[in-house]
């Protein structure tokens, strides 16, 4: 039987993007073939799941908003996975860096390319439901071939409190600048939540 390596699962509010304040179950799965500089998981830390038992585990919680993050989840899902959440009535949201094919079944897409920070990271996802942008002074130009129902753009978390909040300054000022890109920000950070 398949095996996932799962860093976590649990039950929380959504801290980012769209569906800010949603409660939602988070699936986190271990592992990326990315390594950006300001990643906040462990990839080394996980155990190994079968779906039933990640399944058991989301049937604990009361939302139907699942979502599939990482590390990289298109690495491990497949079409049987989301599948599989949909027969327990469930909205599957995969959060992803774009570079893997996804399975195509998801009912949202939240894509967050990197290819700004990591060499090797080209796209291979060129539509999505949300594109959230991590905001480190980039040219924010080399997205605009990415189709997006929504654009999100959030501060990068530096550790530091000066240039976090010199980026903030510049990320509200695009987005006056720019009116169909949104403001994103960690929330779940600044509420004490996972």
């Amino acid at each position: 039987m398949k095996t996932y390596k799962i860093n976590e699962i649990f039950y929380s509010l959504q801290g980012e993007g769209y569906y800010t304040g949603t409660p939602a179950i988070f699936i986190r799965f271990s592992g990326c073939n990315l390594h950006c500089p300001y990643c906040d998981t462990d990839h080394s830390d996980g155990q190994l799941l079968t779906e039933p038992e990640i399944l058991e585990e989301v049937e604990k919680y009361p939302s139907q908003h699942v979502v599939l993050t990482g590390g990289e989840p298109s690495l491990f899902i497949d079409r049987e996975f989301i599948i599989s959440l949909h027969s327990l009535g469930k909205f599957v949201a995969i959060e992803t860096n774009g570079t893997h094919p996804l399975p195509g079944n998801a009912d949202w897409v939240t894509l967050s390319p990197k290819f700004d920070v990591q060499t090797g990271a080209e796209l291979s996802l060129r539509e999505c439901d949300e594109i959230k942008v991590i905001y480190h002074r980039q040219d924010m130009s080399i997205y605009s071939g990415i189709a997006a129902r929504h654009h999100f753009l959030q501060p990068c978390d530096t550790g530091d409190p000066e240039e976090n909040r010199r980026l903030l300054s510049e990320a509200i000022e695009f987005c006056k600048e720019h009116p169909h890109w949104r403001l994103s920000l960690q929330t779940h950070k600044f509420i004490g939540i996972r």
